[in-house]
Protein backbone atom coordinates (compact mmCIF):
# COMPACT_ATOMS: atom_id res chain seq x y z
CA UNK A 1 0.00 0.00 0.00
CA UNK A 2 2.98 2.51 0.76
CA UNK A 3 3.89 2.01 -2.76
CA UNK A 4 0.84 3.28 -3.82
CA UNK A 5 1.41 6.77 -2.02
CA UNK A 6 4.76 7.40 -3.19
CA UNK A 7 3.97 9.26 -6.33
CA UNK A 8 0.88 11.64 -5.04
CA UNK A 9 3.65 12.41 -2.14
CA UNK A 10 6.19 13.12 -4.21
CA UNK A 11 4.81 14.99 -7.06
CA UNK A 12 3.27 16.83 -3.55
CA UNK A 13 6.69 17.62 -2.61
CA UNK A 14 8.04 18.97 -6.41
CA UNK A 15 4.84 21.15 -6.83
CA UNK A 16 5.52 22.61 -3.09
CA UNK A 17 9.24 22.94 -4.15
CA UNK A 18 8.33 25.15 -7.20
CA UNK A 19 5.75 27.22 -5.52
CA UNK A 20 7.77 27.86 -3.06
CA UNK A 21 10.93 29.21 -5.68
CA UNK A 22 8.22 31.06 -7.81
CA UNK A 23 8.05 33.01 -4.28
CA UNK A 24 11.50 33.91 -4.38
CA UNK A 25 11.85 35.14 -7.50
CA UNK A 26 11.15 38.75 -8.37
CA UNK A 27 8.24 40.42 -10.36
CA UNK A 28 9.15 42.74 -13.17
CA UNK A 29 6.82 45.64 -14.19
CA UNK A 30 6.76 46.11 -17.86
CA UNK A 31 5.18 50.21 -18.96
CA UNK A 32 3.69 49.85 -22.61
CA UNK A 33 3.43 52.74 -25.23
CA UNK A 34 -0.51 51.37 -25.23
CA UNK A 35 -3.14 49.15 -24.02
CA UNK A 36 -3.02 46.31 -26.25
CA UNK A 37 -6.14 45.46 -28.00
CA UNK A 38 -7.88 41.56 -27.64
CA UNK A 39 -5.76 39.32 -25.57
CA UNK A 40 -6.84 36.86 -28.87
CA UNK A 41 -4.02 35.79 -31.02
CA UNK A 42 -6.53 35.03 -33.92
CA UNK A 43 -8.40 38.34 -33.43
CA UNK A 44 -5.47 40.53 -32.07
CA UNK A 45 -3.30 43.55 -34.62
CA UNK A 46 -1.20 45.44 -32.34
CA UNK A 47 2.29 45.26 -31.51
CA UNK A 48 1.82 46.32 -27.99
CA UNK A 49 -0.58 43.02 -27.55
CA UNK A 50 2.42 40.92 -29.17
CA UNK A 51 4.73 42.14 -26.59
CA UNK A 52 2.23 40.86 -23.97
CA UNK A 53 2.12 37.52 -26.54
CA UNK A 54 5.85 36.34 -26.11
CA UNK A 55 4.89 35.79 -22.27
CA UNK A 56 1.86 34.41 -22.71
CA UNK A 57 1.42 32.03 -26.03
CA UNK A 58 4.18 30.07 -27.08
CA UNK A 59 4.66 29.84 -30.75
CA UNK A 60 5.49 26.81 -33.44
CA UNK A 61 8.46 28.64 -34.15
CA UNK A 62 9.99 31.46 -33.22
CA UNK A 63 12.98 33.97 -34.99
CA UNK A 64 16.43 34.33 -33.44
CA UNK A 65 18.59 37.38 -33.93
CA UNK A 66 19.72 36.86 -37.46
CA UNK A 67 16.15 36.02 -38.43
CA UNK A 68 16.60 32.36 -38.65
CA UNK A 69 13.29 30.17 -38.12
CA UNK A 70 14.16 28.00 -34.70
CA UNK A 71 11.86 25.47 -33.20
CA UNK A 72 9.63 26.72 -30.17
CA UNK A 73 6.75 24.19 -29.67
CA UNK A 74 7.71 22.40 -32.71
CA UNK A 75 11.17 20.53 -32.32
CA UNK A 76 11.53 20.28 -36.15
CA UNK A 77 9.92 20.12 -39.65
CA UNK A 78 10.69 18.99 -43.41
CA UNK A 79 9.02 19.89 -46.58
CA UNK A 80 7.78 16.13 -47.94
CA UNK A 81 7.22 18.68 -51.16
CA UNK A 82 6.41 22.04 -52.48
CA UNK A 83 3.17 22.04 -50.61
CA UNK A 84 3.27 19.25 -47.85
CA UNK A 85 5.25 20.53 -44.71
CA UNK A 86 5.15 18.34 -41.85
CA UNK A 87 6.30 19.43 -38.23
CA UNK A 88 7.10 17.21 -34.77
CA UNK A 89 6.13 18.65 -32.02
CA UNK A 90 7.39 18.91 -28.21
CA UNK A 91 6.54 16.49 -26.11
CA UNK A 92 5.44 16.78 -22.53
CA UNK A 93 4.39 20.35 -23.01
CA UNK A 94 0.71 21.24 -21.39
CA UNK A 95 -1.45 24.64 -21.52
CA UNK A 96 -2.54 26.55 -18.40
CA UNK A 97 -5.57 24.65 -17.75
CA UNK A 98 -3.51 21.41 -17.62
CA UNK A 99 -4.41 19.84 -21.05
CA UNK A 100 -1.76 18.13 -23.47
CA UNK A 101 -0.62 20.29 -26.20
CA UNK A 102 -0.43 18.25 -28.66
CA UNK A 103 -1.29 17.43 -32.71
CA UNK A 104 -4.87 18.04 -32.33
CA UNK A 105 -4.36 20.99 -30.14
CA UNK A 106 -2.29 22.40 -33.86
CA UNK A 107 -4.92 21.12 -35.67
CA UNK A 108 -7.49 23.12 -34.03
CA UNK A 109 -5.67 26.30 -33.39
CA UNK A 110 -4.63 26.73 -37.21
CA UNK A 111 -8.43 25.78 -38.49
CA UNK A 112 -9.85 28.12 -35.77
CA UNK A 113 -6.87 31.13 -37.23
CA UNK A 114 -7.90 30.54 -41.20
CA UNK A 115 -12.19 30.27 -40.31
CA UNK A 116 -12.67 32.31 -37.07
CA UNK A 117 -15.45 34.88 -38.44
CA UNK A 118 -13.27 38.26 -38.02
CA UNK A 119 -9.61 36.63 -37.65
CA UNK A 120 -6.87 38.59 -38.64
CA UNK A 121 -4.70 35.78 -39.23
CA UNK A 122 -6.42 33.97 -42.01
CA UNK A 123 -5.13 36.50 -45.11
CA UNK A 124 -1.14 35.11 -42.92
CA UNK A 125 -2.28 31.95 -44.01
CA UNK A 126 -4.98 31.76 -46.49
CA UNK A 127 -2.81 29.06 -48.59
CA UNK A 128 -3.32 26.63 -45.90
CA UNK A 129 -5.80 23.54 -46.91
CA UNK A 130 -5.72 21.39 -44.66
CA UNK A 131 -4.50 20.46 -41.15
CA UNK A 132 -3.78 16.72 -40.83
CA UNK A 133 -3.19 14.66 -37.68
CA UNK A 134 -0.61 12.28 -38.36
CA UNK A 135 0.47 11.43 -34.64
CA UNK A 136 0.17 12.64 -31.20
CA UNK A 137 3.88 14.60 -31.83
CA UNK A 138 2.91 15.09 -36.01
CA UNK A 139 1.32 17.12 -38.15
CA UNK A 140 1.39 17.50 -41.91
CA UNK A 141 -0.09 20.64 -43.31
CA UNK A 142 -1.51 20.82 -46.53
CA UNK A 143 -0.97 24.06 -49.20
CA UNK A 144 -3.05 25.15 -52.04
CA UNK A 145 0.11 26.33 -53.50
CA UNK A 146 3.63 26.86 -53.29
CA UNK A 147 3.99 29.34 -50.36
CA UNK A 148 7.23 30.90 -49.87
CA UNK A 149 6.28 32.68 -46.93
CA UNK A 150 4.61 30.07 -45.12
CA UNK A 151 6.64 28.74 -42.70
CA UNK A 152 7.88 32.37 -41.37
CA UNK A 153 3.93 33.11 -40.76
CA UNK A 154 4.23 30.18 -38.17
CA UNK A 155 7.05 32.61 -36.15
CA UNK A 156 3.96 34.60 -35.15
CA UNK A 157 0.64 34.92 -34.10
CA UNK A 158 -0.25 32.43 -36.95
CA UNK A 159 1.99 30.11 -34.94
CA UNK A 160 0.55 30.79 -31.51
CA UNK A 161 -1.21 27.40 -30.43
CA UNK A 162 -4.18 27.90 -27.84
CA UNK A 163 -6.28 25.32 -25.70
CA UNK A 164 -9.10 23.68 -27.93
CA UNK A 165 -11.05 23.29 -24.74
CA UNK A 166 -10.48 26.57 -23.62
CA UNK A 167 -11.10 28.35 -26.74
CA UNK A 168 -14.47 26.14 -27.27
CA UNK A 169 -15.69 26.92 -24.02
CA UNK A 170 -15.03 30.92 -24.34
CA UNK A 171 -15.97 31.53 -28.12
CA UNK A 172 -15.25 34.66 -28.93
CA UNK A 173 -14.72 36.01 -25.09
CA UNK A 174 -11.30 33.47 -25.46
CA UNK A 175 -9.59 37.34 -25.50
CA UNK A 176 -10.58 37.67 -21.51
CA UNK A 177 -9.53 34.73 -20.45
CA UNK A 178 -6.77 33.37 -22.93
CA UNK A 179 -5.06 29.51 -22.00
CA UNK A 180 -1.86 29.05 -24.15
CA UNK A 181 1.23 27.37 -23.38
CA UNK A 182 3.32 29.86 -22.58
CA UNK A 183 6.33 30.90 -20.20
CA UNK A 184 3.40 32.96 -18.08
CA UNK A 185 -0.53 32.54 -17.51
CA UNK A 186 -3.37 34.90 -17.28
CA UNK A 187 -3.96 36.28 -14.16
CA UNK A 188 -5.94 39.37 -14.57
CA UNK A 189 -6.76 42.74 -17.34
CA UNK A 190 -7.66 45.77 -16.09
CA UNK A 191 -8.31 48.29 -19.32
CA UNK A 192 -5.60 50.98 -19.51
CA UNK A 193 -4.17 50.52 -16.51
CA UNK A 194 -2.85 46.51 -16.55
CA UNK A 195 -2.24 42.80 -17.72
CA UNK A 196 -1.11 40.60 -15.17
CA UNK A 197 0.94 37.23 -15.82
CA UNK A 198 2.13 34.57 -13.43
CA UNK A 199 4.82 32.44 -13.84
CA UNK A 200 3.78 28.61 -15.22
CA UNK A 201 5.37 26.21 -12.95
CA UNK A 202 5.07 23.31 -16.03
CA UNK A 203 6.37 25.39 -18.71
CA UNK A 204 8.08 23.18 -21.06
CA UNK A 205 11.07 25.72 -20.99
CA UNK A 206 10.71 26.49 -16.80
CA UNK A 207 14.27 27.06 -15.65
CA UNK A 208 15.18 29.99 -18.23
CA UNK A 209 12.19 32.17 -16.63
CA UNK A 210 13.44 34.01 -13.40
CA UNK A 211 10.39 36.20 -12.58
CA UNK A 212 7.41 35.11 -10.60
CA UNK A 213 4.82 37.63 -12.00
CA UNK A 214 4.93 40.05 -14.89
CA UNK A 215 2.51 42.81 -15.31
CA UNK A 216 2.28 45.36 -18.25
CA UNK A 217 1.14 48.77 -17.58
CA UNK A 218 -0.14 51.11 -20.61
CA UNK A 219 1.70 54.43 -19.97
CA UNK A 220 0.98 56.47 -23.03
CA UNK A 221 3.20 59.80 -22.55
CA UNK A 222 6.71 58.39 -22.95
CA UNK A 223 8.19 61.13 -20.10
CA UNK A 224 5.58 59.16 -18.15
CA UNK A 225 7.14 56.21 -18.48
CA UNK A 226 11.11 57.14 -18.57
CA UNK A 227 9.83 58.58 -15.16
CA UNK A 228 8.58 55.72 -13.82
CA UNK A 229 11.53 53.50 -14.96
CA UNK A 230 13.92 56.29 -13.11
CA UNK A 231 11.59 56.24 -10.36
CA UNK A 232 12.26 52.42 -9.79
CA UNK A 233 8.34 51.84 -10.23
CA UNK A 234 9.06 50.26 -13.81
CA UNK A 235 11.95 48.02 -14.90
CA UNK A 236 11.59 48.03 -18.61
CA UNK A 237 10.07 50.70 -20.79
CA UNK A 238 8.87 49.80 -24.59
CA UNK A 239 9.93 52.47 -27.34
CA UNK A 240 11.45 55.35 -25.54
CA UNK A 241 11.31 58.87 -27.55
CA UNK A 242 14.67 59.33 -29.10
CA UNK A 243 14.70 62.26 -27.46
CA UNK A 244 15.37 60.54 -24.47
CA UNK A 245 18.13 58.71 -25.34
CA UNK A 246 20.86 61.04 -24.52
CA UNK A 247 19.75 61.00 -21.09
CA UNK A 248 19.48 57.88 -20.67
CA UNK A 249 22.92 57.05 -22.28
CA UNK A 250 24.23 59.53 -19.62
CA UNK A 251 22.44 57.54 -16.70
CA UNK A 252 24.47 54.72 -15.03
CA UNK A 253 21.25 53.13 -13.88
CA UNK A 254 19.87 52.75 -16.50
CA UNK A 255 20.68 50.57 -20.06
CA UNK A 256 19.40 50.46 -23.52
CA UNK A 257 18.66 48.42 -26.26
CA UNK A 258 17.84 49.24 -30.09
CA UNK A 259 17.65 47.64 -33.44
CA UNK A 260 16.59 48.42 -36.55
CA UNK A 261 13.15 47.45 -36.62
CA UNK A 262 11.44 45.27 -39.49
CA UNK A 263 8.40 47.45 -40.17
CA UNK A 264 6.73 50.59 -40.99
CA UNK A 265 4.89 53.66 -40.37
CA UNK A 266 2.40 55.56 -43.02
CA UNK A 267 -0.43 56.91 -44.07
CA UNK A 268 -3.67 54.60 -45.10
CA UNK A 269 -6.13 56.23 -47.38
CA UNK A 270 -9.90 55.35 -47.08
CA UNK A 271 -10.17 54.41 -50.82
CA UNK A 272 -13.50 52.25 -50.57
CA UNK A 273 -14.15 51.07 -46.83
CA UNK A 274 -17.98 53.01 -46.38
CA UNK A 275 -19.39 56.37 -46.80
CA UNK A 276 -16.16 58.11 -45.66
CA UNK A 277 -13.98 56.90 -48.99
CA UNK A 278 -16.66 59.54 -50.35
CA UNK A 279 -13.81 62.67 -50.01
CA UNK A 280 -11.29 64.07 -52.49
CA UNK A 281 -8.38 61.98 -51.03
CA UNK A 282 -10.09 58.73 -51.26
CA UNK A 283 -11.50 58.78 -54.71
CA UNK A 284 -8.73 61.13 -56.82
CA UNK A 285 -5.14 59.15 -56.82
CA UNK A 286 -3.64 63.01 -57.91
CA UNK A 287 -4.92 64.29 -54.21
CA UNK A 288 -2.99 61.69 -52.34
CA UNK A 289 0.26 62.18 -54.80
CA UNK A 290 -0.45 65.62 -53.87
CA UNK A 291 -0.47 64.61 -50.15
CA UNK A 292 2.41 62.72 -50.29
CA UNK A 293 4.28 65.28 -52.32
CA UNK A 294 3.69 67.85 -49.67
CA UNK A 295 5.29 65.33 -46.81
CA UNK A 296 9.01 65.98 -46.09
CA UNK A 297 9.94 62.83 -44.86
CA UNK A 298 13.68 63.34 -43.61
CA UNK A 299 12.42 66.79 -41.48
CA UNK A 300 9.68 65.06 -40.18
CA UNK A 301 12.00 62.30 -38.58
CA UNK A 302 14.61 64.80 -37.34
CA UNK A 303 11.95 67.22 -35.57
CA UNK A 304 10.02 64.23 -33.92
CA UNK A 305 12.22 61.05 -34.19
CA UNK A 306 15.92 62.77 -33.54
CA UNK A 307 16.78 61.72 -37.24
CA UNK A 308 16.61 58.35 -35.71
CA UNK A 309 14.57 56.44 -38.03
CA UNK A 310 15.38 55.35 -41.91
CA UNK A 311 12.62 57.52 -44.16
CA UNK A 312 10.66 55.50 -46.65
CA UNK A 313 7.98 54.65 -49.40
CA UNK A 314 7.81 51.13 -49.17
CA UNK A 315 6.89 48.57 -47.25
CA UNK A 316 10.09 46.17 -47.04
CA UNK A 317 12.70 47.57 -44.51
CA UNK A 318 16.33 48.13 -46.37
CA UNK A 319 17.80 45.51 -44.16
CA UNK A 320 15.87 42.79 -46.42
CA UNK A 321 17.40 41.60 -49.34
CA UNK A 322 14.19 41.92 -51.30
CA UNK A 323 13.75 45.59 -50.43
CA UNK A 324 13.03 47.31 -53.87
CA UNK A 325 15.98 49.40 -54.31
CA UNK A 326 14.55 51.06 -57.34
CA UNK A 327 11.69 52.46 -55.46
CA UNK A 328 13.28 55.94 -54.26
CA UNK A 329 12.04 57.66 -51.33
CA UNK A 330 9.61 60.90 -52.36
CA UNK A 331 11.16 63.80 -52.20
CA UNK A 332 8.83 66.59 -50.90
CA UNK A 333 7.92 68.75 -54.19
CA UNK A 334 5.06 71.69 -52.70
CA UNK A 335 5.03 72.99 -56.47
CA UNK A 336 4.31 69.81 -58.11
CA UNK A 337 1.60 68.80 -55.49
CA UNK A 338 0.05 72.13 -55.82
CA UNK A 339 -0.17 71.47 -59.86
CA UNK A 340 -1.63 68.22 -58.52
CA UNK A 341 -4.21 69.78 -57.36
CA UNK A 342 -5.13 72.22 -60.09
CA UNK A 343 -5.14 69.55 -62.26
CA UNK A 344 -7.87 67.61 -60.29
CA UNK A 345 -9.84 70.77 -60.21
CA UNK A 346 -10.21 70.61 -56.42
CA UNK A 347 -10.50 73.73 -54.49
CA UNK A 348 -8.15 74.44 -51.76
CA UNK A 349 -7.83 74.27 -48.94
CA UNK A 350 -8.36 70.62 -49.15
CA UNK A 351 -9.51 69.23 -45.69
CA UNK A 352 -8.56 66.20 -45.00
CA UNK A 353 -9.17 64.16 -41.45
CA UNK A 354 -5.95 62.57 -40.23
CA UNK A 355 -6.55 59.80 -37.72
CA UNK A 356 -4.10 59.05 -35.21
CA UNK A 357 -3.06 57.46 -32.04
CA UNK A 358 -3.52 59.75 -29.12
CA UNK A 359 0.37 59.42 -28.01
CA UNK A 360 2.31 62.69 -28.04
CA UNK A 361 5.17 61.83 -30.47
CA UNK A 362 2.49 60.85 -33.33
CA UNK A 363 0.54 63.66 -32.45
CA UNK A 364 3.79 65.71 -32.67
CA UNK A 365 4.22 63.72 -35.60
CA UNK A 366 0.33 64.68 -37.15
CA UNK A 367 1.19 68.47 -36.20
CA UNK A 368 4.37 68.72 -38.87
CA UNK A 369 2.62 66.81 -40.95
CA UNK A 370 -0.33 69.32 -40.66
CA UNK A 371 2.33 72.07 -41.21
CA UNK A 372 3.65 70.84 -44.35
CA UNK A 373 1.06 70.08 -46.21
CA UNK A 374 -0.37 73.42 -45.49
CA UNK A 375 2.24 75.13 -48.14
CA UNK A 376 0.79 72.83 -50.55
CA UNK A 377 -2.97 73.81 -50.18
CA UNK A 378 -4.29 71.38 -47.59
CA UNK A 379 -6.18 71.95 -44.58
CA UNK A 380 -5.04 68.73 -42.43
CA UNK A 381 -7.48 68.09 -39.16
CA UNK A 382 -5.81 65.84 -36.63
CA UNK A 383 -8.36 63.12 -35.17
CA UNK A 384 -6.53 61.78 -32.27
CA UNK A 385 -8.48 58.73 -31.07
CA UNK A 386 -7.43 56.29 -28.60
CA UNK A 387 -5.28 53.47 -29.82
CA UNK A 388 -7.65 50.43 -29.74
CA UNK A 389 -10.37 52.79 -30.66
CA UNK A 390 -8.77 53.92 -33.67
CA UNK A 391 -8.51 50.41 -34.78
CA UNK A 392 -11.66 49.30 -34.44
CA UNK A 393 -12.56 52.90 -37.08
CA UNK A 394 -10.12 51.64 -39.38
CA UNK A 395 -11.65 48.39 -39.68
CA UNK A 396 -15.24 50.12 -39.63
CA UNK A 397 -13.93 52.67 -42.24
CA UNK A 398 -14.60 55.60 -40.00
CA UNK A 399 -11.73 57.81 -41.32
CA UNK A 400 -10.61 59.54 -44.52
CA UNK A 401 -6.66 58.93 -43.72
CA UNK A 402 -4.97 57.30 -40.86
CA UNK A 403 -1.38 57.42 -39.57
CA UNK A 404 -0.77 53.93 -38.77
CA UNK A 405 2.07 50.99 -38.03
CA UNK A 406 2.97 47.84 -38.39
CA UNK A 407 5.93 45.97 -36.56
CA UNK A 408 6.83 44.16 -39.58
CA UNK A 409 7.63 40.61 -39.83
CA UNK A 410 11.01 38.63 -41.24
CA UNK A 411 10.03 37.62 -44.65
CA UNK A 412 8.18 40.66 -46.50
CA UNK A 413 5.20 39.23 -47.73
CA UNK A 414 4.00 39.67 -44.16
CA UNK A 415 4.34 43.50 -44.35
CA UNK A 416 2.55 43.77 -47.44
CA UNK A 417 -0.21 41.11 -48.46
CA UNK A 418 -2.54 41.50 -45.86
CA UNK A 419 -2.84 45.45 -46.69
CA UNK A 420 -2.46 45.74 -50.24
CA UNK A 421 -4.00 42.55 -51.37
CA UNK A 422 -7.75 43.21 -51.93
CA UNK A 423 -8.51 40.04 -49.65
CA UNK A 424 -6.14 41.15 -47.01
CA UNK A 425 -7.67 41.57 -43.95
CA UNK A 426 -5.74 44.18 -42.98
CA UNK A 427 -6.49 46.18 -45.80
CA UNK A 428 -8.29 49.08 -43.80
CA UNK A 429 -8.50 51.31 -46.94
CA UNK A 430 -10.38 48.67 -49.49
CA UNK A 431 -8.10 49.07 -51.95
CA UNK A 432 -8.57 46.50 -54.97
CA UNK A 433 -6.53 45.97 -57.79
CA UNK A 434 -6.55 42.78 -59.78
CA UNK A 435 -3.01 43.30 -61.57
CA UNK A 436 -1.73 44.10 -57.69
CA UNK A 437 -3.27 40.76 -56.49
CA UNK A 438 -2.27 38.56 -59.38
CA UNK A 439 1.44 39.94 -58.76
CA UNK A 440 1.04 39.41 -54.54
CA UNK A 441 -0.42 36.36 -55.24
CA UNK A 442 2.71 35.60 -57.47
CA UNK A 443 5.26 36.59 -55.01
CA UNK A 444 3.81 34.35 -52.00
CA UNK A 445 4.23 31.59 -54.31
CA UNK A 446 7.72 32.44 -55.74
CA UNK A 447 10.51 31.38 -53.77
CA UNK A 448 13.66 32.57 -55.69
CA UNK A 449 14.44 36.23 -53.83
CA UNK A 450 15.46 37.91 -56.89
CA UNK A 451 12.26 36.99 -59.03
CA UNK A 452 10.12 37.66 -56.06
CA UNK A 453 11.99 41.33 -55.41
CA UNK A 454 10.81 42.11 -59.37
CA UNK A 455 7.41 40.84 -58.29
CA UNK A 456 7.32 42.77 -55.12
CA UNK A 457 8.72 46.16 -57.40
CA UNK A 458 5.78 45.38 -60.04
CA UNK A 459 3.22 45.43 -57.70
CA UNK A 460 4.68 48.66 -56.29
CA UNK A 461 4.55 50.52 -59.23
CA UNK A 462 1.14 49.94 -59.27
CA UNK A 463 -0.35 49.91 -56.44
CA UNK A 464 1.89 52.82 -54.59
CA UNK A 465 3.20 55.05 -57.65
CA UNK A 466 0.18 55.07 -59.87
CA UNK A 467 -2.75 54.50 -57.75
CA UNK A 468 -1.21 55.48 -54.47
CA UNK A 469 -2.62 53.14 -52.56
CA UNK A 470 -0.44 54.15 -49.27
CA UNK A 471 2.29 57.06 -48.15
CA UNK A 472 4.55 54.83 -46.12
CA UNK A 473 7.07 57.11 -44.39
CA UNK A 474 9.47 55.83 -42.46
CA UNK A 475 10.96 52.65 -41.05
CA UNK A 476 11.65 52.73 -37.25
CA UNK A 477 13.79 51.30 -34.79
CA UNK A 478 13.00 49.85 -32.07
CA UNK A 479 14.03 51.30 -28.51
CA UNK A 480 13.99 49.85 -25.20
CA UNK A 481 15.10 50.99 -22.08
CA UNK A 482 15.28 49.22 -18.43
CA UNK A 483 17.14 49.45 -15.24
CA UNK A 484 20.84 48.06 -15.18
CA UNK A 485 19.60 45.26 -12.81
CA UNK A 486 18.33 43.76 -15.47
CA UNK A 487 20.68 41.26 -16.60
CA UNK A 488 20.44 38.82 -20.25
CA UNK A 489 17.79 41.32 -21.88
CA UNK A 490 18.38 41.88 -25.82
CA UNK A 491 16.36 42.61 -28.89
CA UNK A 492 16.14 41.29 -32.23
CA UNK A 493 14.58 42.83 -35.11
CA UNK A 494 11.01 42.18 -34.81
CA UNK A 495 11.29 44.38 -31.49
CA UNK A 496 9.16 41.93 -28.93
CA UNK A 497 10.21 41.71 -25.35
CA UNK A 498 11.42 37.88 -24.40
CA UNK A 499 11.76 36.97 -21.00
CA UNK A 500 14.29 33.48 -21.54
CA UNK A 501 17.38 34.05 -19.78
CA UNK A 502 16.30 37.16 -18.46
CA UNK A 503 17.27 38.13 -14.68
CA UNK A 504 17.20 40.89 -12.09
CA UNK A 505 19.03 41.11 -9.85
Amino acid sequence: MKARFLAPLAVAAVLSAGAAQAQNLPNLRIGLREDPDIMDPTLARSFVGRIVFASLCDKLFDINDKLEIVPQLATGHRWEDPKTLVITLRDGVTFHDGERMDAEAVRFSLMRHLTMQGSFRRGEITDLEAVEVVDPLTVRLRLKQPSAPFLSQLTDRAGMIVSPKAADAAGRDFGARPVCAGPFRFVERVAQDRIVLERFANYWNAANIHFNRVTFQPITDSTARLANLQSGTLELIEVTSPSDVPGIRRDRRLGLATVDGLGYWGIIYNIGNGARAQSPIGQDRRVREAFDLSIDREALIQVVYEGLHTPSSQPIPPASPMHVRALRVTARNVDRAKALLREAGIRTPVTVDLMVANSPELRQAAEVMQSMAAEAGFELRIVATEFASALQAGVRGDFQAYLSGWSGRPDPDGNVWTFLHSRGAQNDGKYANPEVDALLDQARAESEPARRTALYAQAFGIALTQDRARSYLWHPKTIVAHTTRLQGFSLVPDGLIRLQGVRLR
